[in-house]
């Protein structure tokens, strides 16, 4: 298993097993075949920083990927990190609060795209399960958010971070991966109606409960693409 991506791949914030080393376990015991996993997330990572990263031939995730049954993608977040000011304080445009991330989140469903079918290239089109997460939020959320933006801007970023999930969705749908949708596990009965009991004290990233969580959320998503059931 290969997992690529962000601050949240790597554990940032967290000081415990990142999610992918958990599902890695989880997996093991769900289907009796030892599974290990390479994690070279990177703090930061954009989306085309990954994509760079996959075509790089000298690149870590480019040798990795040809031996990788599982492929494990959380990246989008930073892409709307020049926005964060606006959002936040709700001074874009539209309905939503949104408008000035469109071209963002155009390029982001362009590179998403390319991103997967390098994948498959790489793979030569072999059984792969490609996972990729979505996010409970691009920016801080909880009582972080709630101290920091006004009203307004909390529910920006709750519509960017909707937004963002739906590219990252439908480009997995149409490209032969696995949308794993976290925005309403994380928003959910986990929380107890308080999603900061799942992140870490910068109200960014996920804590040890918010890593589990992925953790599950992965190993009921099966691996659509390797095996059957």
């Amino acid at each position: 298993m290969l997992a690529v991506g962000d601050s949240v791949t790597t554990g940032s914030a967290c000081k415990c097993t990142p999610f992918p080393q958990q599902y890695a376990t989880l997996l093991t015991h769900a289907r009796g075949v030892p599974t290990t996993v390479t994690n070279l997330g990177v703090n930061g990572l954009t989306a085309a920083g990954l994509l760079a990263l996959v075509k790089d031939p000298k690149s870590a995730v480019r040798r990795a990927l040809p031996n990788a049954d599982i492929d494990l993608i959380t990246i989008g977040a930073n892409d709307f990190g020049d926005n964060y000011a606006d959002i936040t304080s709700a001074s874009c445009r539209g309905p939503d609060r949104t408008d000035c991330v469109d071209d963002e989140l155009a390029a982001l469903r362009i590179t998403m795209t390319q991103l997967i079918d390098e994948i498959h290239q790489v793979r030569s089109r072999r059984p792969t399960a490609i996972l990729v997460s979505g996010y409970w939020n691009v920016f801080q959320d909880g009582q972080v958010a709630k101290d920091k933006f006004p009203t307004a801007g909390v529910q920006a970023t709750k519509a960017l971070t909707q937004r963002a999930n739906t590219v990252l969705r439908e480009v997995a749908d149409a490209d032969g991966a696995t949308y794993v949708g976290l925005y309403t596990a994380f928003n959910g009965p986990a929380a107890s109606g308080d999603i900061t009991q799942l992140l870490a004290p910068d109200g960014d990233h996920p804590n040890a409960r918010g890593h589990a969580l992925i953790a599950q959320r992965l190993l009921a998503a099966g691996l659509p693409g390797l095996v059957r059931g």
